[in-house]
């Protein structure tokens, strides 16, 4: 008998014996592999909502928060933007764009010691004034802004 043959025939009986497991849902992952999300904050329709959210509204403005993003954006649609953090122990990044219909673009936590960067497209609808939220171990929190002209909106416009 082929090795093929043989890997087949048993990959092929012991998905037969889980298959009525898995439908009638026996076997249910019992933790998830992805991290929990601010589902609050991504779907806030304003600015000051979806900051309160995050745990950012009382932010201190940092320079040690660089933006690096264009100052003029032909379409909106597709707007690069790089945030980098020099503040001590940064252990979570966010964008929010001050004029869009659900101000929060982007977030991501880290883990260890690790360089603060987070590279992302955004979509923007209108000219509009970015900023990049730091959060600290220590449990400040810093921002930084930047404005983007858009000539052609991406959200819808």
């Amino acid at each position: 008998m082929s090795e093929f043959r043989r890997k087949l025939l048993k990959g092929s009986a012991s998905a037969a014996l889980l298959s009525p497991l898995l439908a009638a849902g026996l076997l249910m992952p019992t933790r998830l592999l992805a991290a929990e999300w601010n589902k609050s904050a991504f779907s806030a329709r304003n600015l000051n909502d979806a900051l309160k959210a995050y745990g950012a509204n009382n932010a201190i403005e940092s320079r040690d928060i660089q933006i690096n993003a264009p100052e003029i954006s032909e379409n909106g649609a597709k707007v690069e933007v790089e945030i980098t953090s020099n503040i001590a122990n940064t252990r979570s990044l966010a964008i929010f764009a001050d004029k869009n219909p659900m101000p929060m673009c982007s977030a991501i936590e880290f883990s260890g010691p690790v360089l603060p960067y987070l590279k992302a497209q955004l979509k923007l609808a209108e000219t509009t004034r970015i900023r990049a939220v730091a959060k600290s171990s220590d449990g400040k929190t810093y921002v930084a802004f930047r404005e983007i002209k858009v000539t052609l909106g991406g959200c819808g416009g």
